[in-house]
C-alpha cells in the first residue's frame, strides 16, 4: 500500500499469511489464516501474539518527571514506584480525553506508550508542557503483546523473570538472550505482556515466542473483539476529545487528591461531574437478536425517544452473540433496562448490561 508505514514485523506478517489493512497510516494485519474468531478463541483459551509496534514509544528524562506529568494528567505519577506501570490519560481544557496512555517508571526515566493515531499530538503536547524534561520518541524498537491464560508459559519459557511480574509491573530482562522491556499488561482482558524489542531483533524474538505450541499470531480484528468483550475503551470510538473520564467510567484512574484539589486541564468539569453526576454514561448494551449493532447506531427508549448512541459494537465470540458499548442518558443506565437499537431503520430490541461482558483475568 503506497505511503503506508510498516512495523519491523512486516515481513513476518506477510510470511505468516497476514491480511494487511491500513490502520492509522500503518500497514497492519487484521487477521491471519486462523481467522478472527479462531484468533479470539485462542487468546481466551491459550495465548495470542499481537504486533502493536505502531503505538508510540516515548522516553521521558529529567528532574521530577512524574510530578510534571501530573500537570497534564490527573493520575498519581509522582508517587509511581520504580518497576510499576499505570494507566492514565491527557485531559484537555474542557475536561475531555486527549488520549489514554500507559506510563511506567523505569528508574532513570519514564517510559510512555501512546496511541498510534495520536503520537503526532501527544509528543508535541509533552514537549510544550513538560519543562526541563527531555521527550524522546523511540523508533528503533518493536512492541508486541502476548495475551491469554498461557501467556506466562509462553514468555516465561524464554524469560523466567517474566513469571515474577504481577499486573502493571515492568522490568528489563533478556528474551532468548536479547534485552527487552517486559510489562505485564495488555488490552484484551486476559493476563499477558507487552514487550518492547530492539528493532533488528524483533522478528527473531517474535519467532521464538510463536514457536511455543500455545501461541498463535492474531490481528487487529481479534484485538478489537477481545477488548470490547472486556469492556475496555478504544480511543476514537468510546473516548475522545469531547468525552470526560467520568462519563467513560474512568474515575477510578483519577487519584483521590486530584479529585479534590484539581490542578490539571479541565478539572472544573471533571470535579463538577464527580459531584453532580454526568448527563450521560458509558454502558454495556446487549442486542436480543443476532444482528450486531455497530458504531453510530441510535439507542432509543421504548417510547421512541433518542437516549444515546453505540460507540463500539460487533460479535462477541466468547459471549456467543452481539455485544456493544455506548453512551446513554443518565436515568437509562441501570442493567436490565430494555431499549431499542435503530439498525437500518428498524427498531431492534436490546438491553442495558453491566460491563465487562467477559471477566478480566489479570494476575494481581
Amino acid at each position: 500500500m503506497p505511503g503506508m508505514k510498516r512495523t519491523p514485523l512486516y515481513d513476518l506478517h506477510v510470511e505468516l499469511g497476514g491480511k494487511l489493512v491500513d490502520f492509522a497510516g500503518w500497514e497492519m494485519p487484521v487477521q491471519y489464516p486462523l481467522g478472527i474468531m479462531g484468533e479470539h478463541k485462542h487468546c481466551r483459551e491459550k495465548a495470542a501474539l499481537f504486533d502493536v509496534s505502531h503505538m508510540g514509544q516515548v522516553i521521558l528524562r529529567g528532574e521530577n518527571v512524574g510530578e510534571k506529568l501530573e500537570a497534564l494528567c490527573p493520575q498519581a505519577f509522582a508517587t509511581l514506584p520504580e518497576g510499576k506501570a499505570r494507566y492514565g490519560f491527557f485531559t484537555n481544557a474542557d475536561g475531555g480525553i486527549m488520549d489514554d496512555l500507559i506510563v511506567s517508571n523505569a528508574g532513570d526515566h519514564f517510559f510512555v506508550v501512546v496511541n498510534a493515531a495520536l503520537r503526532d499530538q501527544d509528543i508535541p503536547h509533552m514537549r510544550a508542557h513538560l519543562d526541563g524534561v527531555e521527550v524522546t520518541e523511540i523508533f528503533d524498537r518493536a512492541l508486541v503483546a502476548v495475551q491469554g491464560p498461557k501467556a506466562e508459559d509462553v514468555v516465561g519459557a524464554l524469560c523466567p523473570a517474566a513469571c515474577d511480574l504481577k499486573f502493571m509491573e515492568t522490568t528489563v530482562a533478556p528474551i532468548d538472550g536479547i534485552e527487552c522491556r517486559i510489562s505485564r499488561l495488555g488490552y484484551t482482558g486476559e493476563d499477558g505482556y507487552e514487550i518492547s524489542i530492539p528493532e533488528d531483533k524483533a522478528i527473531e524474538v517474535t519467532r521464538a515466542l510463536l514457536a511455543h505450541e500455545d501461541c498463535e499470531p492474531a490481528g487487529l480484528g481479534a484485538r478489537d473483539s477481545l477488548r470490547l468483550e472486556a469492556g475496555l475503551c478504544l480511543y476514537g470510538n468510546d473516548i475522545d476529545q469531547s468525552t470526560s473520564p467520568i462519563e467513560a467510567n474512568l474515575a477510578w484512574a483519577i487519584q483521590k487528591r486530584r479529585k479534590e484539589e484539581g490542578g490539571f486541564p479541565g478539572a472544573a468539569r471533571i470535579q463538577r461531574e464527580l459531584a453532580e453526576g454526568p448527563a450521560r454514561k458509558l454502558v454495556g448494551i446487549k442486542p436480543d437478536g443476532r444482528a450486531p449493532a455497530r458504531q453510530g447506531v441510535e439507542v432509543q427508549d421504548l417510547q421512541g425517544n433518542t437516549i444515546g448512541q453505540i460507540t463500539s459494537g460487533g460479535f462477541g465470540p466468547t459471549v456467543g452473540g452481539p455485544v456493544a458499548m455506548g453512551y446513554v442518558a443518565v436515568g437509562h443506565t441501570e442493567p436490565g433496562e430494555q431499549v431499542n437499537l435503530i439498525i437500518r431503520g428498524k427498531a431492534q430490541p436490546a438491553r442495558i448490561v453491566a460491563l465487562p461482558f467477559v471477566k478480566q483475568n489479570y494476575k494481581r
